[in-house]
């Protein structure tokens, strides 16, 4: 498993999870909807931005597994959104685990923020027991600047990911 930048590649296969149901159940955008074009302009932009971090996970053979992001890369606060999307075939195999340790890592060590953060609606059972089991720490207090994005009427479990977080994971 590694981490690498999205690929024009990999947009066959990013296309096989937004049209995949069962991926996409509790995700708030109309991935359905979405084409090859869609995915090839989106790996585009993931080479350009500053404000967004968007990574390939692969397998051994680099055959595109999923994507993990940091989105809105805030160095005023020292934040950013993660996020995390995979293929059906790599669920359960490590990749997601993998791909948001080092990530989390990635921003923290080589970044310089200090939280990260990220929500998932408490319907979405499947990731909020990824998260639960793996030690991620549910939070409250959300900084503005990252809930302006969300209507405040929908109901989302937030998760925080923090320096100290990244020491006790080491340890």
């Amino acid at each position: 498993m590694r981490l690498r930048k999205l690929e024009i590649k990999d947009a066959p296969l990013m296309l096989e999870w937004m049209h995949d149901p069962e991926v996409v159940a509790h995700l708030s955008a109309n991935f359905a909807a979405k084409t090859l074009d869609d995915c090839e302009d989106f790996i585009a932009y993931s080479q350009e931005t500053k404000k967004d971090l968007h990574l390939a996970v692969t397998d051994e053979a680099d055959e595109y597994m999923g994507t993990v992001s940091l989105k809105h890369l805030d160095p005023a606060y020292k934040t950013a959104e993660f996020a995390i999307t995979f293929r059906a075939c790599a669920q359960g195999k490590g990749y997601a685990n993998f791909g948001m340790r080092e990530i989390l890592r990635l921003g923290l060590e080589e970044l310089g923020l200090e939280s990260i953060y990220w929500c998932v609606s408490p319907v979405n059972c499947r990731a909020v027991r990824f998260y639960d089991k793996n030690g991620y720490r549910r939070v409250e207090q959300i900084p503005q600047p990252i809930l302006q994005a969300y209507d405040p009427a929908t109901v989302l479990q937030w998760y925080v990911f923090e320096k100290e977080d990244l020491v006790c994971s080491k340890s």
